[in-house]
């Protein structure tokens, strides 16, 4: 199948949805498809020529098309998106587009008006978890909607999100589930052997306000306030991390929590093999590939009821639920002090794959690309 997917960022920019996109490429391309990345990061040139706009540049297998332009704070944003987008879709021949977008993706809804006026097979899948700020009359809200009538295909990567998405847009229709994808495998770590005198709890985010890492502080102070060895380790960086370590100091958290900074891959799995728990604090998370990337590594998983990650975490099963934040103190509380807990979670974790692997995504994926093309009559 020949698939090109739009995104506002990609490589070299390496933040959850790029990463997401470059791996589900990957995978596509491993499974024999023919497959394209048109995205508004630039490369080594910041403003390219039309017709390097239109040759791209071949990373991965995978040729990518950069439609950028010098703008102020490296923004994906370009004054003739769709121009560009109608150019690169005439000239590369594609059996559906895929285009990924959050609340706020500018060049996501420019591509969008590019293939609605080319009537070309869409698939679009919403990263984010739309809150009270996606309702009709906000600019997501309205592209979705009008958009949509003309037979583009919307899903979310999990099911609270695309009811969340249902409830914003009446009358949208289906908001398929399409879930980010994990290789089990990678993840799959030898653990060290656990002090049981301690709790080791680490969280992998972006350290700004929506990730909640002030109160994610709060939470272990806390728990640590039941006189439980309870430690924390953050891997990652971003605009709250001077705040969120004067915070620590102020508190008396200094011993206790740890901030790495941003980690690749294998930094982050030599921490979650000296870890015993993996916390993600956020209410707004429409997936939590983090959170997957620990439960794989054998970690349970303490996360917030009304997420994306209850699709792959349930109460009692891979990790815990909580409903507020002390919720989540009490279930650190509790892993702390119920080691057989604690051990059959993890024992779990670490035997049984989750549903999300490349796989079975590529095929709900194929489900989406099927609906993007009987919309379009094709």
């Amino acid at each position: 199948m020949r698939i090109a997917h739009v995104s506002d960022c990609y490589l070299p920019r390496t933040g959850g949805i790029e990463s997401q996109v470059r791996a589900l490429a990957m995978a596509q391309v491993a499974a024999g498809d023919e497959v394209r990345v048109i995205t508004a990061t630039p490369g080594h040139r910041v403003s390219p020529s039309r017709s390097e706009i239109l040759d791209g540049q071949e990373i991965d297998g995978i040729r990518v098309h950069r439609v950028a332009m010098r703008v102020p704070f490296d923004l994906p944003i370009h004054l003739r998106t769709r121009a560009h987008v109608a150019d690169l879709l005439t000239a590369n021949a594609v059996d559906v587009v895929h285009v990924h977008a959050g609340v706020i993706s500018p060049f996501a809804w420019g591509a969008l008006r590019a293939t609605h006026e080319l009537k070309m097979p869409t698939l679009v899948t919403v990263h984010s978890m739309w809150g009270p700020l996606a309702r009709p009359g906000f600019k997501a809200t309205y592209e979705i909607g009008r958009l949509s009538r003309w037979g583009m295909q919307v899903s979310a990567v999990s099911r609270t999100a695309a009811d969340r998405i249902s409830a914003a847009i009446p009358g949208l229709g289906e908001v398929l589930v399409v879930p980010n994808g994990i290789d089990p495998s990678a993840w799959q770590i030898e653990h060290a052997v656990r002090d049981d005198s301690e709790l080791r709890v680490v969280t992998v985010m972006r350290l700004a306000p929506r990730k909640r890492i002030i109160p994610l502080l709060r939470i272990i102070a806390h728990a640590r306030q039941s006189d439980e060895r309870i430690y924390l380790t953050v891997i990652g960086d971003g605009p709250d991390r001077s705040r969120a370590e004067k915070f620590a100091r102020d508190h008396g958290l200094a011993e206790a929590v740890t901030f790495t900074g941003r980690l690749d891959n294998a930094g982050i799995r030599s921490v979650f093999a000296v870890s015993d728990v993996f916390i993600q604090p956020s209410v707004r998370e429409s997936f939590g590939l983090a959170a997957l990337e620990a439960r794989s590594a054998g970690l349970p998983v303490v996360a917030r009821a009304g997420t994306g990650t209850t699709q792959f975490i349930s109460d009692g099963v891979e990790g815990l639920i909580a409903a507020d934040d002390a919720g989540s103190a009490a279930a650190l509380i509790r892993l702390a002090r119920d080691r057989e807990l604690l051990n059959s979670l993890s024992a779990h974790n670490a035997s049984t794959a989750p549903s999300q692997t490349w796989p079975a995504v590529l095929e709900q994926v194929r489900v989406g690309y099927a609906e993007a093309l009987k919309r379009i009559g094709k």
